[in-house]
């Protein structure tokens, strides 16, 4: 029912690789909202707008194929859909594989919700030569259903239309599926004690009982019979009771797409996907097709972002030029260093590297949206298994690429504990987006283009590496026994659509955004003040007077340098520095790394932003440099290395340590990750450094 006159709640449900995302972006548009379910991390994706009267909400629920909650995405789109708050339900339904996508129909008929049906890729699905009879589909189905087309938005506006009818009419689903006399007659008798309820909420109720579904509203004896007959089916059928409820749940797919089918076909049989699976998941090829195609990547965003960000780069240094010419020089002189140093110099030198993070996501985006990235997931399988990990762990590794904490969310899909937590300590390893800033940073200031792109590859592949040896190591003495089988679906591959591609992009590139202009911008103020205070009132020498006197340029220079140096060791983020720098010397850190270290716990970009500030505060040429430029003056392409190394192994944020903490229940653990990860850190980086050092690259 509606919940107010001119209010309507949609639900758009659907198996993953139906295409549900498509349609959601083709109808949500720009108005979309991502979020998290209250007091679940799994991502709430929503949009709320107007159409013809009506003030919509539209909801993208989980992918699944199953609504028995064996995982927090099917306990959220099944508890969403119990709830009654719903005034439909868009199930959105491939069309090339009509039956495989009409099993979870077959538990959303249940449901006894209004249900509209958008049988997705129908272009895909009448060129491979399959036709439907939609009405027979449509009263086999017991709703409405609409051709759709996710690539290009053809049957949106209808299926909308046609969604808001079913609303406002509250036009019940009226197919079932049978289960069997047997059955039939178990679900009657535990309907009969759901009193009060109509006939199509008893008969639901009732089969979730027998699906294993709690309800803790249900009658005792309703619970009772259930258990009861569940034992009886079972003895008597001589089979577990969920197997024979998931071969009447197939059976009515079957049947249903067999009718609905024109000569009686109803699956696409892909040859193009075929030969290409052929190369793709080659056993001897596979691996060495995907790491080139990575290294491609890595090569284009270097390649391709060089440009934009000299740009940026520019754009902040007339910035600050600016802002230094207007400024009147007996006025407020800190809040000018603030501005310039702090905010600029913190947050812009972050912001300079975002076309690096957008090609990133774009080319992750494209592979992803191709039906790729599944494949990889199925060929990393085998190679996950010989070092300890389920084939699933690569998924959340994956996503790790953009940030570790949804990847360290991701592994609730692993059934077992020694899996999770296995993928949960190693997937730190993994390069975040935030660690791509520091690389954009240091490969640039420190190797010639031809370099970049192998070098960038080489530190994510060290990081897989080093997730490899410690996955071994904990599947080998704390997390031993063995890893589940890994069964996944391969979705078709299709060319991703620029509308779909993009908007996952923004997403990724939205959220760096925000970060930048919330936490990053805080953590840089105070990174700033703690550089900037407390302020010394005498020096070693009268430097005014020096500087005065001095017989060259060269001379007042080198002066003015050390004046400035005295007060940056005065100040709290130079005592921190000098505090901690004997312990990280041996890794070629000085003072400055060290601090900005500290601050890429709060986020790994506030290692920038802090080399930023740092190198602002200390800087005395007449004419402003970039920070790479600044980068090259006091550090060698072996302190650069290092640098990256040491990011990359150390101990993950806070939010990760945070995160980690609440996933396993278990302060050891995120503790134990947060020690393990910074001992990895030091003792790699101090072989990478040290043994540099003895073949002469740390010289110049």
């Amino acid at each position: 029912m509606a919940r107010a006159d001119n209010q309507r709640l949609l639900l758009l449900a659907g198996n993953p690789n139906s295409g549900k995302t498509s349609l959601f972006n083709w109808i949500a548009g720009t108005r979309q909202h991502v979020g998290n379910y209250p007091g679940v991390t799994v991502e709430k994706k929503s949009a709320v707008f107007d159409r013809d009267g009506l003030h919509v909400e539209l909801v993208d629920l989980p992918g699944v194929y199953s609504l028995l909650a064996a995982s927090p995405e099917e306990a959220i789109a099944r508890d969403e859909l119990m709830s009654g708050m719903a005034d439909a339900v868009i199930q959105v339904v491939d069309a090339t594989n009509l039956e495989r996508n009409l099993h979870l129909t077959a538990q959303l008929t249940e449901m006894g919700l209004p249900l509209v049906y958008a049988l997705n890729m129908s272009d895909e699905a009448e060129a491979s030569g399959l036709k439907f009879d939609l009405d027979l589909l449509a009263g086999l189905l017991g709703g409405p259903v609409v051709p759709t087309n996710g690539s290009n938005g053809d049957g949106v506006a209808e299926l909308m239309r046609v969604a808001l009818e079913v609303a406002e009419a509250g036009t019940l689903c009226t197919s079932r599926v049978f289960y069997g006399l047997d059955l039939e007659t178990s679900i009657a008798a535990i309907a009969g004690h759901f009193e009060g309820d109509d006939s199509i909420s008893a008969r639901r109720r009732a089969v979730a009982l027998l699906d294993g579904i709690k309800d803790v509203h249900a009658p005792t004896g309703a619970v009772e019979t259930a258990a009861q007959e569940t034992t009886r089916l079972q003895r008597r059928v001589g089979r577990p009771l969920d197997v024979q409820l998931a071969e009447a749940r197939y059976g009515f797919a079957l049947g249903v797409a067999t009718e609905a089918s024109v000569g009686g076909v109803h699956r696409v049989v892909n040859d193009h996907t075929r030969r290409l699976d052929s190369i793709m998941l080659h056993r001897v090829w596979g691996l060495p097709i995907f790491v080139a195609l990575m290294w491609a990547l890595f090569n284009l965003v270097f390649a391709l972002g060089e440009l934009p960000m000299q740009w940026i780069e520019n754009g902040l240094g007339w910035l600050s030029e600016g802002i230094q010419a207007v400024w009147p020089t007996d006025v407020l002189p800190m809040l000018e260093s603030l501005l310039v140093d702090g905010v600029i110099g913190g947050v812009g030198g972050v912001i300079s590297f975002l076309p690096n993070i957008l090609l990133l996501f774009l080319g992750i985006a494209f592979l992803e949206d191709t039906g790729y990235m599944a494949r990889v997931a199925f060929l990393m399988d085998r190679v996950m298994h010989k070092m300890g990990l389920h084939g699933k762990s690569f998924i959340p590794m994956l996503i790790g690429l953009g940030c570790t904490v949804p990847a360290i969310m991701a592994t609730r899909t692993l059934e077992s504990r020694r899996d999770r937590l296995t993928t949960i300590m190693v997937t730190p390893f993994v390069s975040c987006g935030a660690r791509l800033v520091i690389y954009a940073l240091l490969i640039p200031a420190f190797f010639p283009p031809l370099w970049r792109g192998w070098v960038l590859w080489g530190l994510y592949m060290s990081g897989i590496l080093v997730a490899v040896g410690v996955a071994r190591l904990l599947r080998g003495t704390l997390l031993r026994g063995e890893s589940a089988p890994f069964v996944m679906e391969l979705p078709p591959y299709r060319v991703p659509t620029g509308r779909s591609v993009l908007i996952h992009m923004w997403d990724r590139a939205w959220m760096y955004l925000q970060k930048a202009g919330t936490v990053i911008l805080a953590f840089s103020i105070l990174l700033w003040a703690l550089g900037s205070f407390p302020q010394r009132r005498t020096f070693s020498r009268d430097y005014p007077a020096a500087i005065a006197q001095a017989a060259s340029g060269e001379e007042a220079h080198e002066l003015e340098a050390a004046w400035q140096r005295e007060q940056l060791d005065y100040t709290a983020m130079g005592r921190i520095g000098r505090v901690i720098e004997p312990g990280l010397r041996p890794l070629g850190f000085d003072w400055r790394v060290s601090t900005a270290l500290i601050g890429a716990f709060a986020a790994k970009e506030l290692f920038v932003a802090q080399m930023g500030i740092v190198l602002s505060l200390g800087n005395v040429e007449e004419t402003p440099e970039t920070l790479r430029q600044t980068l090259r003056k006091y550090y060698t392409p072996l302190q650069g290395l290092a640098m990256m190394l040491f990011c990359l192994l150390s101990a993950p944020c806070m939010a990760t340590v945070a995160v980690t903490r609440r996933e396993t229940n278990s302060w050891g653990w995120a503790m134990g990750m947060l020690l393990a990860m910074t001992a990895i850190a030091w003792l790699v980086t101090f072989g990478v450094y040290q043994t540099g050092l003895w073949l002469g690259w740390g010289v110049g």
